[in-house]
C-alpha cells in the first residue's frame, strides 16, 4: 500500500494522507497528474475502468486539499521535485506509469526526467499539451499577468469553467487562486534542453482542442527514444469529461503490458 500526503486513491477512506485498502494491491500503478487548478480527486473515478490492473494514485501538491495548511510550491521544477522524491520513495520497484493534463502534463513530464532510469517506471502519458520545449505560451503567459475579471475571462477560452464560476465573483475569490497559482507557475517555467527520457511517450489530445496543433505537438518527438504515439479523439481540450474511457483505454493496456499480462479483448481505445 502507499502512505503519502501526496498521493489519493479510492480506497483512502477520508481527506487522510494514506491509502487505506484492505484489499490486494495491483501490481501496477498510474500517478495522474490534474490541470491547473485541478481537483485531483476527479482522477479516482477512473479507478472502476482500471479494474485491477493498476491503481490510479492522483498526485495531490502541497497547499491543496488535504495538504491546504502546508506553504505550496512556487514553481513547477519545486512541484517536480517534490512528487518525484514521493514516488521514488513508495515504488517498491513496481511498474508505475506517469499521467498527465495540460499544465499536469507538464509537470509530469518533470517528473519523468527526474525518475528516467528508476526501476519500475515504464511509461509517460500526457494529454492536451504541447511540446515542453514550447512553453509556456504566449497565451498563457498573459492570462497569467491578468486580474480579477480579465483573468477569469481569458481562462475561459482554455475550458473547464462552468459557467456558474464564469458568472459568479464570490465564486471566483474562492476557487480561482489555486488556478491563477498554477498559471503563474506555468508561465515562469524554463524548459530545459536534455537527451530523450528511456521510456515512450504516449500523446493523447481532443481533435477540437485549440490549444494543441500536430505541430505543436511534433517537438515531443526530442524527448522520446523513439516516435511518440499519437491520438487524436473526439472532443475538445478536456475530452475526457464524461468519457473517461478515451484515457482508460490506453492507460489500461499499458498498466498490463507493464505487469507482463496479455491485453484482453474487450479492451479499446476510441480513436479516429
Amino acid at each position: 500500500m502507499v502512505s503519502s500526503p501526496w498521493f489519493l486513491s479510492s480506497d483512502s477512506n477520508s481527506d487522510s494522507d494514506s491509502d487505506t485498502a484492505a484489499g490486494p494491491d495491483p501490481a501496477a500503478r498510474v500517478y495522474c497528474f490534474p490541470h491547473a487548478g485541478g481537483n485531483p480527486r476527479t482522477f479516482l473515478n477512473w479507478q472502476n475502468d482500471m479494474g485491477q490492473d493498476a491503481r490510479i494514485l492522483a498526485v495531490c501538491p502541497p497547499g491543496r486539499g488535504h495538504r491546504f495548511r502546508e506553504p505550496a510550491a512556487t514553481s513547477v521544477a519545486q512541484l517536480a521535485d517534490g512528487a518525484a522524491a514521493a514516488i521514488a520513495a513508495t515504488a517498491d520497484d513496481r511498474p508505475f506509469l506517469l499521467f498527465g493534463h495540460s499544465f499536469g502534463a507538464a509537470l509530469a513530464f518533470e517528473v519523468a526526467r527526474r525518475l528516467d532510469g528508476l526501476t519500475g517506471f515504464t511509461d509517460l502519458v500526457v494529454s492536451g499539451c504541447s511540446a515542453p520545449s514550447l512553453l509556456p505560451t504566449p497565451r498563457v503567459v498573459e492570462a497569467a499577468r491578468l486580474e480579477g475579471g480579465q483573468f477569469t475571462e481569458a481562462v475561459g477560452f482554455f475550458g473547464g469553467l462552468p459557467p456558474e464560476v464564469m458568472e459568479d465573483e464570490v465564486m471566483q475569490e474562492l476557487l480561482l487562486p489555486n488556478l491563477k497559482a498554477d498559471f503563474r507557475m506555468v508561465a515562469d517555467y524554463e524548459y530545459r534542453p536534455a537527451g530523450p527520457l528511456s521510456v515512450p511517450v504516449t500523446l493523447i489530445n481532443g481533435i477540437d482542442d485549440p490549444h494543441v496543433t500536430s505541430a505543436s505537438l511534433a517537438p515531443w518527438a526530442r524527448e522520446c527514444p523513439g516516435e511518440p504515439a499519437r491520438h487524436w479523439v473526439d472532443g475538445g481540450h478536456f475530452y475526457f469529461e464524461g468519457r473517461p474511457h478515451t484515457v482508460t483505454g490506453l492507460l489500461r493496456p499499458l498498466a498490463r503490458a507493464a505487469s507482463g499480462v496479455t491485453r484482453t479483448a474487450d479492451e479499446y481505445v476510441e480513436l479516429i
